[in-house]
């Protein structure tokens, strides 16, 4: 259901943390394009005093000022009125545009706490005599868990209506991290903290290579993710019982650099004074500051982190708490899984994880802390959970660019406007951490080499002459490649001057993996074919009108299609223009708009007492509709034509300056006929799909961040919607312990092979392809994956997606690549048929897949058990196979269709 636009409107939002909403306020100031910088609004306790909320402002409130020893809620010689009567006035008076808000996050709180905040927020619901005022006329809540909100909303009379978000819709948001990786010694004996903090530098400092990369290569603002670490708390004077030198110490030496002033924060809340922590200044930063600071690399916090904070940047956590502590964990982590670019990244997999290591924990209490994380969050996550040990990991990296590991920090210098890596200093200074070398570009991989070579200085430079190519930081994880290692020798003074200015510098070089499959190139061919992969889901959310304004949109900013928005708007006005000269040669317009220019009011006569003063005391009066009534129900017009400026758009072309309204008043008719927005959403439909269908292939040259924005307008437009297939460069999967190691896998770890657990019919389908001549290599297909190929299918009047096993290339006789589809599948299942006729459908619509193969086990004449299979890329085959009625059909079109390889 869509609404008009209501700029009068007051919102109220009601909350139980002052940081939460000073947040809260900062993003809608930041984010949102119509809501203008003073319209959010604080109500301050001191100084706040109004008979009336202002219309068209946001006010922010939180629970604490609502008590009764608040001065907000007492008269006083500089108060006239109590927030209370603020708001019963409010509520009297302008009920028709008075929205409450309840940002119910008063899960951070405990006990007393929370009760006391459950009792305030339900004021607003039931209403409080003792203060004097009604239940608020709309109410809208916001929780994780339906049964908290229950409990709040509980005893009300009012009417609930309840809006249900599918963890499956959040899924597919890209709002939240895929997975949640929690780490913890295998052996919960000796003092192995700094251990594990060492390694919780190593995966902060990988994040910020792969966001390095990830963002120069999309031409995005650089994600600057955050090393959160959690420590004890102190006794007597001492700031914490963790050693806070020795972290700073140990994540420097680690990562090879040396922090700068303000680069390091903490939250400590019972001082907010600058510590000194192994030399550097750590300032205090409130909470609800840390995401926008840019600067900030590394946050030390004890407790106060969970409520009021929310810091997508902050992707790696080490807590040095204890066992007993996994509530306090859970809490945080809660706040750590929100995605910085607010999506999900397609190129690189490990970007979609956030990872906690807990020195203190073991697989039980790690449990624990799941457990308090589902609690908090309401139940059934949105984000895959895994508890590993540091010595057995139970995740992988597996990517296209096979490298081996390194720990060698560098700093290479790089130019690009508005990024910076982990060895970059914001403020200016310098640095102690290595030389700033350019080297001439030769192929990066990750890895030590123990080939090296020693370049004089006069030769490095020589080398930065004729270097023409950007350079990145390397280091752990990915990077482009056309970085070299650099392995300085001389050290660099905290004033930038060389110790040793005469040493050289030795440039690791090092090689490419002895590997005959070229995998990008592979996965450049499959993500250039052309073949579809599609979405399936349970409900529409967009209707055809505005998929295709956003559609169009995309293609406009995106210049593949510059006029498809003025193009779709003037085909509409079209429409418009023809409905009202249809009115006016059937003479029906006149009338029509006289009805819009003129409305009848009615006047009753009663004497004092009530009583009628004459036998008919209805009077009629025919008054003029005001140009804001008009400009009312046009914006109304404008709203049910989807909010894209058609009214506008319509009125550049008819404007009649002796008649101003004239054109508003075509547009009003025009969506008040529900004949026409019926053929207008028809139209709609059409132009949406074929827009799509025109442009689908040439999408697939676009950045990232158009073909994420392509993916989700054709996911909402449709219950079943096509996508180009695109495979990511690196993709991360749970580590499969009893699994096989292929190095034939298209993806594959830093050594070269994928462990990868297969059953006794995919690993014969497998060992069928593995010995054809034209083979090349083949990849895992898994289920839900946002990269995954899908393939939908009916059953039971329902579509539902299937996602076959395997995708196998191949290259033919002129040195193509083939791909190809493969499903091994169990022909006692119900879905064989819908799976077929899916399967079939989809060769149709994809004539460059070589083979699309329904798979199963049957007796060859000698009677052996082999792989008897059916090809739906064959046109006789997925011709019966779409005729076919029941599973007997099916399976008689394997006995006569159907080949052993």
């Amino acid at each position: 259901m869509e609404y008009p636009e209501q700029p009068e409107a007051i919102i109220i939002w009601l909350s139980d943390s002052p940081q939460l909403n000073e947040q809260s306020k900062q993003k809608i100031d930041l984010k949102a394009d119509r809501i203008r910088i003073g319209q959010s609004v604080t109500v301050a306790e001191d100084s706040f005093d109004q008979e009336y909320f202002d219309d068209g402002h946001i006010y922010f409130l939180n629970t604490q000022k609502l008590g009764k020893s608040s001065n907000l809620t007492k008269h006083s010689d500089t108060r006239q009125y109590t927030i209370w009567e603020t708001l019963a006035n409010t509520a009297r008076d302008k009920s028709d545009r008075l929205y409450v808000i309840i940002d119910e996050a008063h899960r951070g709180m405990q006990g007393r706490e929370a009760g006391r905040a459950t009792t305030i927020m339900q004021k607003f619901l039931k209403g409080s005599p003792e203060d004097g005022l009604e239940a608020m006329p709309v109410v809208i809540g916001m929780s994780a868990t339906s049964a908290r909100f229950n409990a709040l909303v509980q005893g009300t009379t009012s009417t609930t209506q309840y809006v249900v978000v599918t963890t499956d819709e959040v899924r597919a948001s890209g709002l939240l991290k895929d997975r949640i990786v929690i780490s913890y010694p295998e052996e919960n004996t000796g003092n192995k903290d700094m251990a594990v903090l060492q390694a919780a530098a190593d995966e902060w400092k990988d994040k910020w290579n792969h966001w390095y990369q990830y963002c120069y290569e999309q031409h995005y603002a650089y994600v600057n993710p955050i090393l959160v670490i959690q420590v004890q708390n102190g006794t007597g004077s001492q700031i914490s019982a963790t050693d806070l030198d020795d972290c700073v110490a140990k994540v420097e030496e680690r990562c090879g650099i040396k922090f700068q002033e303000g680069e390091v924060v903490h939250t400590f809340g019972q001082t907010n004074s600058v510590l000194t922590i192994n030399g550097l200044n750590v300032s205090y930063v409130e909470p609800s500051a840390i995401a926008e600071n840019k600067k900030i690399r590394v946050v030390f916090f004890k407790e106060s982190l969970s409520t009021g904070w929310d810091c997508p940047r902050a992707e790696t956590m080490m807590s040095f708490r204890h066992a007993t502590d996994a509530t306090y964990i859970a809490q945080l982590l809660g706040r750590m899984i929100r995605t910085p670019m607010q999506m999900h990244i397609q190129v690189d997999d490990t970007l979609n994880d956030v990872h906690l290591y807990l020195p203190y924990f073991n697989a039980d209490t790690v449990n624990d802390v799941v457990k308090e994380l589902q609690n908090a969050e309401g139940g059934e996550l949105p984000t895959d959970i895994y508890g590993e040990s540091l010595e057995s990991r139970v995740m992988e990296t597996l990517t296209v660019r096979p490298r081996t590991t390194t720990t060698t920090p560098q700093k290479l210098e790089h130019n690009i406007s508005g990024q910076m890596s982990l060895f970059d200093n914001p403020t200016g200074g310098e640095t102690t951490s290595a030389n700033v070398v350019k080297e001439k570009s030769i192929p990066y991989i990750t890895g030590i080499s123990t080939a090296t070579q020693s370049t004089s200085q006069e030769e490095t430079q020589a080398a930065n002459t004729n270097s023409q190519q950007e350079t990145m930081p390397s280091g752990t994880g990915a990077a482009p490649t056309s970085v070299s290692q650099i392995t300085p020798t001389s050290a660099t003074t905290s004033t930038g001057t060389q110790q040793n200015p005469a040493a050289q510098v030795t440039p690791v070089i090092t090689e490419e993996s002895d590997d005959s499959l070229d995998r990008e190139v592979i996965m450049k061919a499959i993500n250039d074919s052309g073949l579809l992969s599609y979405d399936v889901r349970t409900v529409r959310i967009n209707n055809y009108l505005n998929s295709l304004y956003s559609l169009a949109r995309l293609l406009t900013q995106s210049g593949m299609y510059s006029d498809a928005t003025d193009d779709v708007l003037e085909e509409i006005v079209k429409m418009i223009r023809e409905y009202v000269e249809g009115l006016k040669r059937d003479g029906k317009y006149d009338e029509m708009a006289h009805h819009i220019m003129e409305f009848e009011m009615k006047s009753q006569v009663f004497d004092a007492f009530g009583e009628t003063v004459k036998d008919d005391n209805i009077l009629y009066h025919f008054m003029s509709t005001t140009d804001t009534d008009i400009d009312r129900q046009f914006r109304r017009a404008e709203n049910k034509l989807g909010n894209e400026g058609v009214g506008n758009k319509y009125g550049k072309y008819f404007y009649d300056s002796d008649d101003p309204n004239a054109f508003k008043i075509d547009v009003i008719l025009y969506a008040s006929d529900d004949d026409c927005i019926s053929r207008l959403m028809a139209y709609a439909e059409r132009a949406f799909h074929k827009m799509n269908d025109d442009y689908r292939r040439k999408i697939v040259g676009l950045e990232e961040r158009f073909i994420k924005q392509y993916n989700t307008i054709v996911s909402d437009g449709d219950i079943v919607s096509k996508h180009n297939f695109r495979l990511p460069e690196t993709i991360t999967q749970p580590r499969e312990v009893n699994g096989k190691d292929y190095n034939d896998h298209l993806f594959v770890d830093g050594t070269g092979v994928a462990r990868i657990n297969l059953n006794n019919w995919e690993e014969g389908v497998l060992e069928e392809e593995q010995a054809q001549v034209d083979y090349v290599c083949w990849l895992r297909n898994p289920p839900r994956k946002p990269w995954s190929l899908c393939i939908p299918y009916e059953m039971g009047g329902e579509q539902k997606p299937a996602y076959p096993d395997f995708v196998i290339i191949r290259k033919d006789g002129d040195e193509e690549f083939v791909i190809d589809i493969l499903e091994p599948h169990d022909p006692t299942r119900i879905d064989n048929l819908g799976k077929a006729k899916g399967f079939a459908e989809y060769a149709r619509q994809n004539p460059g897949v070589g083979r699309i193969q329904l798979i199963r086990k049957g007796k060859d004449a000698a009677g052996h058990d082999r792989f008897k299979r059916l090809d739906m890329a064959r046109s006789a085959v997925r011709d019966k196979v779409s005729h076919a009625m029941t599973n007997d059909e099916l399976d008689h079109i394997f006995e006569t269709d159907g080949f052993f390889m």
